[in-house]
């Protein structure tokens, strides 16, 4: 699994694995699990970021989706990729 690192808030390097990506109104995004936080039982939660980069950068800059409809509706985009993973 390819994975992306995520500089936290409080300076800490997170790194995600990517489950999947799609562009939405121009705009890229990654559906990324914590792989430390798989479990069998309970699986594994879902975050979206969203490229926030500006045109030239060596390096994409993600950000967590925070605003309630663009999460809802990049939500749906990769439900429907991912038919088969039961998301909850």
């Amino acid at each position: 699994m390819e994975t992306v690192i995520f500089d936290g808030e409080d300076g800490t390097e997170l790194e995600f694995g990517i489950l999947e990506q799609t562009r939405v109104g121009g705009i890229n995004y990654l559906l990324v699990i914590d792989p430390e936080e798989n479990d069998e039982e309970n699986g594994s939660a879902a975050y979206i970021l969203k490229d926030i980069s500006k045109d030239g950068d060596e390096e994409g800059c993600y950000v967590f989706v925070e605003d309630d409809t663009e999460y809802d509706a990049v939500y749906k985009v990769f439900e429907a990729m991912l038919e088969d993973i039961d998301f909850e």
